[in-house]
């Protein structure tokens, strides 16, 4: 018993003269980590609910430590307040539909013709807008990032700003670890899209889709695998077979823009969406004046909403409910067209 009493007084005393030793930035350090810890533990029951294993929290949880740079980058992001003024598209176009991403997009474009073409024939979703996404995404698998997905959005869903976003995709890692995907497989940019279609983990859960018939969806390894879950994907988000994303237009003179003002707010992404016209028939734009600068002319029944990213004069574009699907994907303007135009370039 007295040795008992001695080495309890024995511990005390060097955790009492670590503290003192320590200072307030490791004292900060401990506190932090025992929060961290705390809050981990609170997400055991919502991932029991999901059917994900005590054994697989266990084994990973005790290797998770917060990481500071994550939370730099994520609070480095475009707050909610005032927004800067929009630049124009071109000097991004120059950059991301560049000869070079055109040049590989080709070369992975005729490299996967025989599954792509599988894969447009069963879902409707054109061969190259894959291939874009892939171009655009990864640069076509050259780098997918490599932060550790789990620590990540354990550091951001703990931090708290946006644990409303990051803490179901934190989960939805977890059920991946659970369904058997590799903890080395788990990498991606800091904020948790991964793969060569940067598939946020729900995103993976619910899309992902294999493409090479081996039972599995491996979006990491598999070309296949990637491109059979982008088609997926845009399926889900409403892609119409048959019908293109949309068409490069001159404006005339005179033209006038208020009278094609979009009636609603959008309810999303509304310094994307305020920036469309409202919502008319192909028909309808023609009868006002607007003319196709290249490419064919969808049927006069497609409805299209007009955008003129570089400002009246400039080359313009009449945009379909495909083009909606491209921003379903990643909600930019400059993002979408891009991928659009990489496509078409692609294809030619």
């Amino acid at each position: 018993m007295r040795s008992t009493i001695h080495s309890l007084l024995l511990r005390f005393a060097v955790v009492s003269v670590g503290s003192l030793m320590a200072g307030p930035g490791m004292a900060q350090d401990m506190a932090q980590d025992a929060g961290f810890r705390s809050y981990l533990e609170t997400l055991r029951p919502k991932a029991s609910a999901m059917g994900i294993r005590s054994a697989t929290l266990d084994s990973v949880f005790p290797t998770l430590t917060p990481n500071p740079r994550v939370i730099q980058l994520d609070q480095s992001q475009p707050g909610g307040g005032a927004y800067s003024p929009i630049p124009n598209f071109e000097p991004y176009r120059l950059k991301h539909v560049d000869a070079a991403r055109i040049s590989r997009g080709r070369t992975a474009y005729l490299a996967n013709r025989a599954r792509l073409s599988r894969i447009e024939a069963e879902t409707g979703v054109p061969e190259e807008i894959m291939v874009a996404i892939y171009g655009h995404e990864t640069n076509y698998g050259s780098y997918t990032g490599d932060f550790d997905l789990i620590r990540s959005l354990a550091t951001l869903s703990y931090e708290g700003r946006r644990r409303s976003l990051f803490e179901p995709e934190l989960l939805a890692t977890l059920k991946m670890l659970d369904n058997g995907v590799p903890r080395s497989r788990l990498v991606g940019s800091w904020a948790g899209a991964t793969g060569y279609p940067q598939f946020l983990p729900s995103v993976y859960l619910r899309l992902g889709k294999d493409g090479d018939g081996d039972g599995r969806v491996d979006i990491w390894n598999s070309e296949a695998d990637a491109l059979a879950s982008i088609a997926n994907y845009f399926v889900n988000a409403g892609w119409r077979r048959g019908q293109p994303w949309g068409v490069a237009v001159s404006v005339p003179a005179g033209f006038d823009r208020g009278s094609v003002t979009a009636r609603t707010a959008p309810a999303r992404c509304p310094r994307v969406f305020n920036r469309h016209s409202r919502w008319l028939t192909m028909a309808e734009w023609r009868s006002r004046g607007i003319v196709p600068t290249g490419g064919g002319w969808p049927a006069d029944s497609v409805m299209a909403t007009l955008l003129e990213p570089d400002g009246p004069g400039k080359t313009a574009y009449l945009l379909t409910s495909n083009y909606r699907a491209i921003l379903d994907y990643n909600c930019s303007n400059f993002y979408a067209l891009s991928v659009g135009l990489l496509a078409d370039a692609v294809r030619q």
